[in-house]
């Protein structure tokens, strides 16, 4: 993987959030990341005392490529929201100061949780994306409970001007969910993620296969690109 290159244009991509913690962004984002040749980002990684950072899980299952891992803005170890696992190591995050990384691709950044995870005092996932101004991809479980925290999520960005891209649903596979959340989200489902039997660089590359084109995407979701 290759170092974060200065003096290149502004980047332009997608922010990946989710309903909850643990529905899936990290596989949501290296599959996106595959789809599009895009550049991957997770500003703010927390946990890496129990668990490998998402960056280096997203390295290894993007395999060889051209691909840009650019470097979290902050690492702490606690398994924790950003805000409490700076305070348990006494630091403070400068989240105001946060800016995309420059580079010359379409870039997918990673949040931490959901949209109302704490990074500082102040801010919250949700202020991060609404600060990043990229389209909004909204990984969401498939199985029982999604519609309503799904249609919450999508209520919450859209009450702070958030562009939302579209919704991943990942797990068993949910028609019927999926129809609810595109009639009453009033949003296109971007795909349908299955579980897989192994997750590997193989697994992901066949399903980022099948994931559209991020101009059309935006095109569809009436964002531009087209």
């Amino acid at each position: 993987m290759k170092a974060s290159m200065p003096g290149r244009k502004p980047a332009q991509g997608v922010f990946v959030t989710g309903t909850d913690t643990d529905v899936g962004k990290t596989l949501v984002s290296v599959i996106l990341a595959s789809a599009w040749g895009a550049d991957y980002w997770k500003p703010f990684q927390t946990g890496v005392a129990v668990a490998q950072g998402d960056t280096e899980t997203v390295a290894s299952l993007l395999g060889t490529g051209s691909h840009v891992l650019h470097p979290p803005a902050s690492v702490l170890r606690a398994p924790l929201a950003p805000w409490a696992a700076a305070r348990e190591e006494g630091v403070t995050l400068d989240v105001a100061a946060l800016c995309l990384p420059a580079t010359d691709k379409a870039l997918v950044v990673e949040g931490a949780g959901g949209l109302y995870v704490p990074l500082d005092d102040e801010r919250m996932m949700i202020d991060l994306a609404r600060q990043l101004a990229l389209p909004v991809v909204l990984v969401a479980r498939s199985t029982l409970g999604t519609i309503n925290h799904t249609l919450l999520s999508l209520h919450a960005m859209r009450a702070r001007g958030l562009p939302v891209l579209g919704v991943v649903m990942n797990g068993p596979l949910s028609p019927g969910n999926c129809e609810a959340l595109e009639r009453f989200g009033q949003v296109q489902i971007i795909a349908q993620i299955p579980p897989l039997k192994c997750v590997d660089a193989d697994a992901v590359a066949d399903v980022a296969s099948r994931i559209p084109p991020l101009a059309s995407l935006l095109s569809k979701a009436g964002l531009g690109g087209g």
